[in-house]
């Protein structure tokens, strides 16, 4: 079994399932995958796929994970006894080759958002390393190791304690293992420069901080299930700050463009999170306009925390840390440059939602290469509503179902 445990996902996971257990238990939703790396043909492996898949849905959380879980002060009780009875089911998800791209494979998750929320995140990270076991059968893991510490000695060559990195790459890893070792490497070699993983069963496994908040399909769901489409962003923050009470307070700016998320991110909102997520388009002039947003609410942006983690590297990294040093907090969390950096290309694979309740949804990214097969028709409604301009046909994303 690829998927051990059903821990082994990303924490914001657990904060979103919460959040549709208390506010949106019968919101029904569409998930699509999407290979972006060309040339990848990923159909040889359905086989092992459906077999890892069903292997994921026999899983059930233990009694040690459940008491992790009540532990912390954000997840509520009656939300960890759902967990206690949770399984994933076969029924929601459909993985076949795929009828309009031959060498494709389409997945459909596909049921209650409840029930299907917990698919994504293995199911990548079980593809992800099906490819690589069967592409890459003799890793060259002293080539990782050597990349490792490279970037390790990096991250200790910046003196100032306040520059610290997360891992962010559970979706792309290269495998569980060298993500396990890459984890304690990391905390053995840059100790309090090291703030924490992004995947709970590691935290969990060796005692580090568990890192997340909210994911796009939150804030896109919020389009189907808010009270209308203007005014998704405001209600999915609002909701959010409902169930947390300024607990996990780090917003995401990217589901309509940044300028979009600052015309909704008011000054009650300014006050009320701790910082934004930037997840893409270019950080530093992101940056510029969150800063200079900070400014105008007459709010010190060296209270707040800028969180980078759109394709970071460390030298990258290192960079934004001097760029904005003294200006505002910041973090970092680097995906798949830690977890899958042996010297082969890492798969570029997504899942996301593409329907909540029956009708589309959408994010509307600042990267055009984030391109995902969203409905045309709705996606071009939603740049309307939020005055989001139209690329430059060069720049022009996918817009078929993201």
């Amino acid at each position: 079994m690829i998927i051990e445990s059903l821990l082994d996902t990303d924490l914001y996971k657990f904060t979103m399932m919460q959040v549709v257990l208390h506010h949106f238990p019968a919101a029904e939703v569409e998930y699509r995958f999407k290979c972006r790396s060309s040339g990848v043909d990923l159909t040889p492996y359905i086989g092992q796929i459906e077999r890892e898949i069903t292997a994921l849905c026999a899983l059930r959380f233990s009694r040690r994970e459940l008491d992790y879980l009540r532990s912390w002060r954000f997840l509520k009780s009656d939300f960890v006894d759902l967990l206690g009875l949770f399984k994933l089911d076969e029924r929601f998800i459909t993985v076949r080759p795929s009828a309009a791209a031959p060498g494709e494979i389409d997945i459909w998750i596909k049921g209650p958002w409840l029930h299907t929320i917990l698919f994504e995140v293995p199911v990548l990270s079980i593809i992800s390393e099906l490819y690589f076991r069967n592409t890459q059968p003799q890793p060259e893991f002293d080539e990782g190791r050597r990349r490792l510490a490279a970037k390790v000695e990096q991250i200790n060559a910046v003196p100032d304690p306040a520059f610290r990195i997360a891992d962010y790459g559970t979706r792309r890893r290269f495998s569980g293992r060298w993500q396990e070792e890459v984890l304690l490497t990391l905390k053995d070699g840059i100790g309090p420069k090291f703030d924490g993983t992004s995947n709970v069963y590691f935290a969990l496994q060796h005692g580090l901080t568990p890192l997340g908040t909210m994911a796009h399909e939150y804030l896109q769901a919020c389009q189907a299930v808010g009270p209308r489409l203007r005014d998704s962003q405001v209600f999915a923050f609002n909701t959010w700050a409902r169930e947390y009470r300024g607990d996990l307070g780090i917003a995401l700016s990217d589901v309509c463009g940044m300028d979009a998320f600052l015309r909704d991110f008011d000054l009650f909102f300014c006050k009320l999170f701790d910082g934004v997520r930037h997840d893409s388009g270019d950080p530093f002039e992101w940056g510029e306009k969150l800063i200079a947003h900070y400014q105008k609410m007459r709010i010190d942006p060296r209270t707040k925390v800028m969180v980078f983690s759109d394709s970071l590297n460390v030298p990258l990294a290192i960079r934004l840390f001097d760029y904005y040093k003294g200006r505002s907090q910041t973090a970092f969390g680097i995906g798949t440059n830690l977890t899958n950096d042996l010297g082969y290309d890492a798969l570029q694979i997504v899942i996301k939602m593409t329907r909540c309740n029956g009708q589309p949804v959408a994010k509307i990214s600042d990267e055009p290469s984030k391109s995902m097969d969203y409905d045309p028709a709705y996606v071009a409604y939603l740049r309307e509503v939020f005055e989001v301009p139209v690329p430059a046909p060069r720049e022009t994303e996918s817009l078929d179902a993201g």
